[in-house]
């Protein structure tokens, strides 16, 4: 028997859907959001015991984000946390994590996985169109193969919606395959394409690797998606605009976007724009809050990302305190006309583990 409380944040959630993805300005946004946290709040409250404990006292609805009951993202290091029975778990997907750290196990019902691909692929489109264009994938095709789904695995099944007969650039052991590299330069020349990969595996086994062989690419028609963590490039004091600079004489790619994402909320990714901000889709939004006191900073002050979403209800990963430092830069005013507020990464509190997937790879 379906949970009536599951029913509401449905149709809230189809409500919300409906709306441009990044087209609300703040009051609309709110309007449009929080009847979809309130609901999962609720939905959550009834179908998980953990997260009943965790906000015990807590009211059954708020009226700005900001009051909403957030968990520490480091809690789905520990606990098997699901709002579903066992048998409607589809996927467990396990996020990055270092080898001596135990990765995030987040626990997918079929629903929650198709509104992910749903809003991930409302969300790139605005960036990438809807044309599917051919894609090189900046990895091995053996990460797909795994049966456990890491975050870096259901970030390409995830990204491949936007592409058409993928190549992959890497052999298994993270070497060129120039063969597959030259191949699809040839075929795909004259028209745009779609590059995607990992941060960290960009730079060190694609852009550097080509480097050292003295290769230089002509890939002026291409997109380049990446995303995965900055922690192991900024040790090597390589930051976004070094990279994209790399990236430009190397690869010959002018149109590169980060975005900021998580296995704890995969579906809701914070895109790059072309004037290098993050954005919160309507989908989702963005708080920042000290780090000492949890109260909720200004605009323009750094803090602890609290990022949320309106996807997930097969787990109680709506609101989630991450351990990233960042800082909102504005809202409804970024000169890309995108709607909504506007961010940076500042990078990770101090002392916390590696998590990104390119951060990961690094540290390997």
């Amino acid at each position: 028997m379906t949970n009536p409380t599951n029913l509401t944040y449905c149709a809230e959630f189809d409500s919300l859907f409906q709306h441009q993805v990044f087209g609300l300005p703040a009051l609309e946004k709110r309007a449009a959001l929080m009847p979809v946290f309130n609901a999962l709040h609720q939905h959550h409250l009834a179908c998980s015991q953990t997260y009943a404990r965790l906000t015990h006292g807590q009211p059954l609805s708020f009226r700005t984000p900001d009051e909403l009951p957030y968990l520490a993202v480091r809690l789905f290091k520990h606990y098997s946390l699901s709002s579903v029975p066992d048998n409607e778990v589809f996927r467990v997907l396990q996020s990055s994590g270092t080898t001596s750290q135990s990765p995030a196990k987040v626990l997918l019902d079929k629903a929650t996985s198709a509104r992910q691909s749903k809003a991930l692929v409302k969300i790139m489109q605005n960036f990438l169109g809807k044309q599917r264009l051919p894609m090189l994938i900046i990895d091995s095709p053996s990460v797909v193969k795994n049966k456990a789904l890491s975050a870096r695995a259901a970030g390409i099944q995830g990204m491949a919606f936007f592409g058409r007969q993928p190549v992959y650039a890497l052999n298994e052991d993270m070497s060129l395959n120039s063969v597959a590299i030259e191949a699809f330069q040839r075929q795909y020349h004259a028209g745009p394409v779609l590059v995607f990969g990992f941060t960290f595996m960009v730079w060190e086994y694609f852009v550097r690797a080509l480097q050292i062989a003295k290769q230089r690419l002509s890939m002026t028609n291409a997109t380049l998606i990446h995303s995965g963590g900055w922690k192991t490039l900024v040790d090597k004091q390589v930051d976004n605009p070094s990279f994209k600079q790399k990236v430009s004489e190397v690869l010959g790619i002018e149109r590169v976007h980060n975005f900021y994402g998580m296995a704890e909320q995969v579906g809701t990714v914070f895109v790059e724009c072309e004037h290098g901000f993050l954005h919160a889709p309507s989908l989702a939004e963005i708080l920042i809050r000290c780090p000492y006191t949890l109260k909720l900073q200004k605009m323009g002050q750094s803090g602890l990302v609290q990022v949320l979403s309106s996807i997930p209800s097969s787990y109680p990963g709506y609101s989630l305190l991450t351990e990233d430092l960042g800082r909102i830069l504005g809202e409804d005013d970024c000169l890309c006309g995108r709607k909504g507020k506007y961010f940076e990464i500042l990078g990770r509190l101090p002392k916390t583990e590696l998590r990104g997937c390119s951060d990961t790879m690094g540290a390997g």
